[in-house]
């Protein structure tokens, strides 16, 4: 037995390690013969776990964990939360981060106007920088590398008065940095993704009353600028009616191809291959047990309102208009009520139905969704529309309206819609795109909305919601604990990321937050001197991740495995010295 090592029961030795540091269990257990003997005893390391995690015991060990003594030392070596270093070279608040497929550069987008291409290599360094100023931007907000890693879009707001909406994307070559091409979007926090290789989404706002309006999103060239005039560039997608003074926002497009064979599977029943018939769901249910009942499916957009007399939809619009005209009924409603009573009535006469069977069955499927934030109730983003994209419509060949269309197919209709029922902050995608995690803080339970211009006030706990998008069902209790401050009319989106193991994000309380996916448990806290806005892992090193915050600074976070590793790869300075020694002789 090791010298100053007691011998205790196994026990008495478990409980104390219980009040260890979690660096402290591990070191101990590499010096001390007896922990050593305890560290093979399976049960004692699950106990532990559970724990010191605080981990639900109905929640299995991780599908790809060999032992709990593994899991417990992943839990602790592979999160990256040592910060490595803090990139300052802009001079505003850092607002988006984005990686490259291949995980070598990275670009950050500012309040400075700027969007700035980095390199990632054992240190990071800036490559490029492109001022956006002399196209009129007020700020860059976003940017999203391409497929291949050879183009990147980059998303900003015009320069305009307080209430402008308007904003622009550009297309940046990455082979020598040229804008190529660049095209509007409206309103700005639209933001734009790409679809494919050389095609992106960006959208623009019709308005049709005072809080009824209508939204086009528009596929895109990225050769715009360079193409030949007898080449179609730009065709629209879809046309949606939006009401009580909603709009589509944040787009992103999820690939379907992959979901039967995802990263990691989140529902432990299937996990066990034990699939089951998922429900409908509502985030602003009153209890857990109403959440757990199976609900009936959403009426689709084009559904008649309940029948009066048998008297169609336009037919009952065009009476309620006579009526009004000629004084025979008083609208016992305001003004903001009527539009969009009329509104409504209007659209479920001209809209083309949703697309039947939503839910992929081959999985090879080239389908794609187009996710976005919506809403129904007031301007606020409350809702979640999902649209899918078929084959034929991804790309810009064809008539620029798309396929003609019959007068009652005037708008498009949504194929599903998730209701959050408080105000979405932030959305991303897992890398397989089967899961989608959303930041949301919540609604007061029971609200009701009597004005669109007035929405509910908001939490300052942020809920981060997580749903499968192979059978549209939330598959986790929602994760907790960041939090913002801002209200309703000031609130702004807080970019989060999704790695293989992890999810991170932002928040307004100064730091950057980690919780695994598989245990829904907060890992780390990563400090800033202000609101952190953005956070990206790398694609192929979920080991490192960046944050970006207002305080103007860009972090480097790297796990303390990869600490080590990247320290035994550095030339030691003793080495050094005796090659440049040697070099003299020569």
């Amino acid at each position: 037995m090791d010298a100053g090592c007691p011998r205790l029961p196994d026990t008495v030795l478990f409980e104390i390690f219980l009040y260890l540091d979690h660096a402290d269990v591990l070191s101990v257990g590499l010096v001390c013969q007896q922990w050593r003997a305890v560290a093979r005893d399976e049960f004692l390391w699950k106990e532990l776990f559970y724990r010191y995690y605080r981990v639900s015991r109905d929640v299995p060990r991780h599908p790809g964990a060999v032992s709990w003594y593994d899991e417990f030392q992943r839990l602790y070596d592979t999160i990256p939360c040592v910060e490595v270093q803090a990139l300052k070279e802009h001079n505003d608040q850092v607002l988006h981060l984005s990686f490259s497929h291949s995980g070598c550069l990275f670009a950050s987008c500012s309040k400075d106007c700027t969007v700035k291409i980095w390199s990632n290599e054992l240190d990071i360094s800036l490559q490029h920088s492109s001022n956006m100023r002399p196209y009129n931007w007020s700020y860059t907000q976003f940017s999203q590398f391409n497929s291949d890693d050879s183009l990147l879009l980059v998303s900003g707001v015009f320069v305009g008065p307080h209430n402008s909406s308007s904003g622009e994307i550009a297309v940046i070559s990455m082979e020598n940095f040229t804008l190529l091409s660049r095209v509007r979007n409206k309103p700005y926090d639209v933001f734009g993704c790409w679809l494919n290789e050389t095609n992106l989404i960006s959208g623009n706002l019709h308005r049709i009353g005072r809080i009824t309006s209508c939204s086009v999103l528009w596929l895109n060239n990225a050769f715009q600028g360079i193409e030949s005039e007898n080449v179609n560039v730009v065709k629209r997608l879809f046309k949606i009616q939006n009401l009580n003074a909603s709009t589509i926002r944040t787009v992103m497009v999820a690939d379907c191809s992959r979901y039967d064979s995802p990263d990691l599977l989140l529902d432990y029943e299937e996990q066990l291959a034990a699939s089951s018939v998922c429900p409908v769901f509502d985030l602003g249910s009153d209890s857990e047990e109403e959440e757990a009942k199976p609900k009936p499916p959403p009426e689709p957009a084009v559904q008649e309102l309940p029948d009066a007399g048998g008297v169609p939809a336009e037919h009952r619009l065009q009476q309620l208009f006579d009526d009004i005209m000629e004084g025979r009924v008083r609208p016992a409603m305001t003004d903001t009520e009527l539009e969009t009573k009329v509104a409504e009535l209007f659209v479920r006469n001209r809209t083309k139905p949703p697309e039947p069977n939503l839910l992929p069955t081959d999985s090879n499927s080239k389908t794609k969704y187009l996710i976005f934030t919506t809403g129904c109730l007031t301007y606020s983003p409350h809702q979640i529309g999902i649209k899918r994209i078929l084959p034929h419509q991804m790309t810009t060949a064809g008539p620029v309206l798309g396929e003609e269309r019959r007068s009652d197919e005037f708008f498009d209709s949504l194929d599903h819609v998730i209701d959050i029922h408080g105000h979405i902050i932030g959305m991303g995608l897992s890398p397989d795109h089967r899961y989608l995690y959303v930041n949301s803080r919540a609604w007061p339970r029971d609200c009701v909305i009597s004005d669109p211009m007035q929405p509910p006030p908001i939490a300052e706990e942020i809920d981060l919601h997580v749903f499968d998008l192979k059978t549209m069902k939330e598959v986790k209790r929602a994760l907790r604990a960041h939090r913002a401050y801002t209200p309703n009319e000031e609130c702004f989106f807080i970019f989060l990321d999704v790695s293989r193991d992890f999810v991170a994000s932002g928040a307004e309380d100064r730091h950057g937050y980690i919780w695994d996916r598989h245990y829904n448990i907060c890992l780390a806290k990563l400090q800033h001197d202000n609101v952190v806005n953005s956070v990206a892992f790398s694609p192929v090193e979920q080991e490192l991740l960046l944050t970006a915050s207002d305080d103007t600074t860009i972090k480097v976070w790297r796990s303390p495995r990869a600490m080590r590793i990247r320290q035994a790869r550095r030339p030691q300075p003793r080495k050094l010295l005796f090659s440049w020694l040697m070099n003299q002789k020569s």
